[in-house]
């Protein structure tokens, strides 16, 4: 954890309604993606694993355009454009911005170098402070609100780029590690005593954010919803409990599978979660610390929604509505096994965890992995996009993916809320995903 903290992972104040603060968490997220990608070699930087991956070259430069584009140069006199070309490269998906490179072909970005990207973070950087030196944030309320919108913009993008990381190192024939095992142990809980479910009674229940705080568009307007009795499981399913359907033959069952989910299965020759592989006929999978036997007792991670749902089906249960997990989560303190913990990857409950645990509520809500719901990412009664190249932020992509809630093992501290709506495609899964059984009453 000390090499963690010293690299500024641990020391990362959540952004909520502090604008007094807002340069301060401006520069510390601008540093922590430097030290996020200081274990890497520039060569690492530039590759591309799988058309959903960027490079981390990409990211660095992204979060950095997306400043000066937004930010500097419409509100900072002064600023000198770094190279006008980089809008080009570094665009990801806003259309009214301009034309942008080819998302599956960011790898091949050898240019500009990421020495060249590191100077125009330095430059941009620089540039932020004067902003701030300047008053202009304290006048200018929208202008605070796109420096929020950055901060946490991104955060977005350096839980990305340690996913995308894994994703190239796991194609990697030597299993390379970002950052080697450490040799301390964890005090794992005996669990044997929990209860397996948490009963919610159901009800007329409010959901979306309100008041004040920073959040993004698509988690309002706060809205009713009918819920009706059900229970959620008190824990994530474990990697032993997926051997188990593993070995009951769930890849290989239909019965248990979405007609698309069975399609995926038989494309891609789906046997075990992404990053699962067999070494000496024991399952290992491949981490962010290296190639490690899959600890039974840790969360399942790097599963699908189509295998989510296909577990659950099996298990004779089915995924939590999102409305469902977030009235379970509305009174649960943000904290777990996030990004500054440095574990970087889902573990198993220690003591630590249960130390003051009443055994009323759901356990590993923030942390370990993002959990797939049942609900299709949609708009929210009245939800209306901002104006403008942001309003692209988030509506456009209201279209045949599904909401996932919580956070990751890999998830900025302080980036995430019981309200936030994180959404991928069903058959992606190289995100750290996994899934908690609910059932009805």
């Amino acid at each position: 954890m000390q090499q963690w903290a010293q690299a500024g992972l641990a020391d990362q104040a959540p952004l909520h309604d502090a604008r007094p603060d807002l340069a301060t968490a401006v520069m510390q997220s601008r540093r922590l993606s430097r030290e996020l990608a200081r274990p890497l070699s520039d060569e690492d930087q530039v590759v591309q694993a799988i058309d959903d991956a960027s490079p981390t070259k990409w990211h660095l430069g992204h979060t950095t355009w997306f400043y000066e584009t937004f930010v500097l140069v419409p509100h900072l006199q002064t600023y000198r454009v770094f190279d006008d070309a980089f809008g080009y490269c570094f665009n990801s998906y806003y259309n009214a911005v301009g034309a942008r490179h080819p998302r599956s072909l960011r790898g091949l970005l050898t240019r500009p170098s990421a020495a060249l990207v590191r100077a125009y973070r330095a430059h941009v950087d620089e540039a932020l402070a004067a902003l701030f030196e300047t008053g202009l944030v304290a006048e200018r309320p929208e202008l605070a609100r796109l420096l929020e919108i950055g901060v946490n913009h991104e955060q977005q993008h350096q839980e990305l780029l340690m996913t995308d990381v894994l994703a190239l190192f796991a194609a990697q024939p030597l299993t390379p590690a970002y950052v080697h095992a450490c040799g301390r142990g964890i005090a794992k809980a005996d669990v044997s005593e929990l209860p397996v479910w948490q009963h919610r009674d159901g009800g007329i229940v409010g959901i979306g954010h309100q008041g004040s705080g920073f959040h993004f568009d698509c988690e309002g307007p706060r809205h009713e919803v009918l819920l009706r009795p059900h229970r959620l499981a008190t824990h994530l399913v474990t990697n032993g409990e997926w051997l188990q359907f593993m070995a009951d033959g769930g890849y290989a069952a239909p019965v248990h599978w979405l007609s698309d989910g069975w399609a995926t299965v038989q494309r891609e020759n789906w046997q075990a979660p992404g990053y699962w592989r067999l070494v000496e006929g024991a399952w290992h999978q491949m981490t962010l610390r290296g190639l490690l036997p899959v600890e039974l007792d840790a969360p399942v991670c790097h599963v699908s929604f189509f295998e989510a749902d296909a577990f659950a089906r099996w298990a004779g249960k089915r995924l939590p509505l999102e409305a469902e997990w977030e009235t379970a989560a509305a009174d649960i303190p943000v904290a777990g096994n996030t990004l500054g913990r440095g574990e970087l990857r889902p573990m198993p409950l220690t003591t630590a965890d249960l130390a003051n645990y009443a055994g009323d509520t759901p356990l590993q809500m923030f942390g370990d992995v993002w959990e797939w719901t049942a609900s299709p990412f949609v708009a929210y009664p009245g939800y209306r996009p901002v104006e403008g190249a942001l309003g692209e932020y988030n509506g456009k992509f209201m279209n045949g993916q599904y909401v996932l809630r919580g956070a990751s093992c890999v998830t900025p501290d302080g980036h995430s809320r019981a309200t936030y709506r994180n959404f991928f495609y069903p058959h992606q899964r190289w995100q750290f995903m996994g899934l908690r059984l609910a059932e009805d009453l």
